[in-house]
C-alpha cells in the first residue's frame, strides 16, 4: 500500500519541529554559559586575583599561587616596614606589599579581603543579598565599615544583579582556604 503525500505532512511537521527544537536547545546551551563560567570569566577580566590572590614569585615575575587563589592577605604574614614620607601630595598616593595584598595610603593600610567560601574567615556565610550590597554601598557585609581602597567597589556596584550573582557563584566555587585577614590598620596621627 502506498501513502499518499498529504498522510505524511503531519509527520514531516511534527519531526521538523522537534528538530527545530533540539538545535535551539543545543544553541543555547552551546553560547550561554552557567553562572559560574561567566562568574569565572567576571573575576578575571575584573582582576580580582590581582589583589585578593597571593602571589609565587617566578623567573618571570610575580604569579597568582594558584595553591592560595582569592585567599586574600597570607595570614600570619609579616607586614614590611612601611617607609616614612612617601605618602602625600606630589608624592606616591599608594603603596603596596610584593603580592598586593596589602596597601597602604591615606586610609591607612588595608588588606585584601579572603574571597574564598570558607564560613569562618571567607564569603563562605555570604548571600547573593549580601554581596551586592556590600559593594553597592562599600560596606564590608554591606553594613560593617568601609571597604577600603584599592577595592574599586564603586565601578563593581554598577554591575548588573546578574553580573555579580556570578562572580559571587563562582567564588563560591574555588576552594575553601582558611585565611583569617587581619583588621585595616587606620592612618597614624601626627
Amino acid at each position: 500500500m502506498e501513502r499518499k503525500p498529504a498522510t505524511m505532512l503531519p509527520i514531516f511537521v511534527f519531526t521538523l519541529l522537534v528538530t527545530a527544537f533540539l538545535f535551539s536547545a543545543c544553541a543555547r546551551n552551546s553560547t550561554e554559559p552557567s553562572p559560574v563560567e561567566r562568574g569565572k570569566y567576571l573575576a578575571m577580566a575584573g582582576g580580582c586575583g590581582d589583589c585578593h590572590s597571593p602571589k609565587a614569585f617566578t623567573a618571570a615575575g610575580p604569579v597568582p599561587d594558584t595553591n592560595r587563589l582569592f585567599s586574600g592577605y597570607p595570614s600570619g604574614a609579616k607586614l614590611p616596614e612601611i617607609p616614612k614620607g612617601i605618602l602625600g601630595p606630589a608624592q606616591w598616593g599608594a603603596i603596596t606589599t610584593n603580592d598586593m595584598t596589602a596597601w597602604v595610603g591615606p586610609w591607612g593600610v588595608s588588606f585584601s579581603y579572603n574571597l574564598t567560601p570558607d564560613p569562618a574567615t571567607g564569603i563562605g556565610n555570604w548571600n547573593e543579598a549580601l554581596f551586592i550590597q556590600a559593594l553597592r554601598t562599600g560596606k564590608f557585609m554591606g553594613t560593617s565599615r568601609d571597604i577600603l581602597p584599592p577595592m574599586p567597589w564603586q565601578e563593581i556596584g554598577k554591575m548588573k544583579d546578574d553580573d555579580l550573582k556570578a562572580i559571587l557563584a563562582y567564588l563560591k566555587s574555588v576552594a575553601p582556604i582558611d585565611n583569617a585577614i587581619p583588621a585595616p590598620i587606620p592612618p597614624s596621627q601626627p
